[in-house]
């Protein structure tokens, strides 16, 4: 069957701009997969390190509590930073940018759902930068997710450790009169 029309044109398969929608979404789906992959292993990655150092945070300082949370935290941005650099490497492969540098930003303006639209793609992969934004919004939720859970952990431990401090003092001092 050979349709033409102003928007399609073709012969027995698949109109052309369907073609090219099935390609984004193919890539785009592998791409997310990666990214998942990568997500869980920097996630995994950082709760063992907050894991390795929950028992410092009875009786810490404030400032070692900051520090583990901080090490936390770079640890799940770092991991948002390796699915932006992998999504860049996916344009520039396409032949989007010339420049990994500005493949590398406009990725991450997608990611994290900025839209600044001072760069665009061209229409062929324009597909890319919505799946890509969906990405961004879910793996920055994760990240989000894990890290409040990780900043409420190291409360309960703070707390739970001044408790058995103060309660120690308390004790010594009845002892002492």
């Amino acid at each position: 069957m050979l349709c033409t029309g102003r928007h399609i044109a073709y012969a027995g398969g698949l109109p052309n701009g369907l073609s090219h929608m099935l390609l984004n979404l193919s890539l785009g789906v592998a791409i997310m997969a990666l990214c998942l992959g990568l997500q869980i292993a920097l996630l995994t990655r950082a709760l063992m390190y907050y894991a390795h150092r929950a028992r410092q945070l009875d009786n810490a300082s404030f400032l070692t509590t900051m520090g583990i949370l901080s090490g936390v935290m770079l640890l799940l941005v770092f991991g948002n930073l390796a699915q932006v650099a992998l999504w860049a490497l996916l344009f520039q492969l396409l032949g989007e940018f010339e420049k990994y540098a500005t493949a590398f930003y406009f990725s991450a303006v997608n990611f994290a759902t900025l839209g600044y639209g001072d760069i665009v793609m061209s229409e062929r992969w324009r597909l890319l930068g919505p799946l890509q934004a969906m990405n961004g919004v879910l793996m920055i939720g994760v990240s989000t997710a894990a890290f409040m859970n990780t900043l409420r952990d190291a409360v309960k431990h703070s707390a739970q450790g001044r408790s058995v401090h103060e309660a120690g003092t308390i004790a010594r001092v009845v002892d002492s009169a």
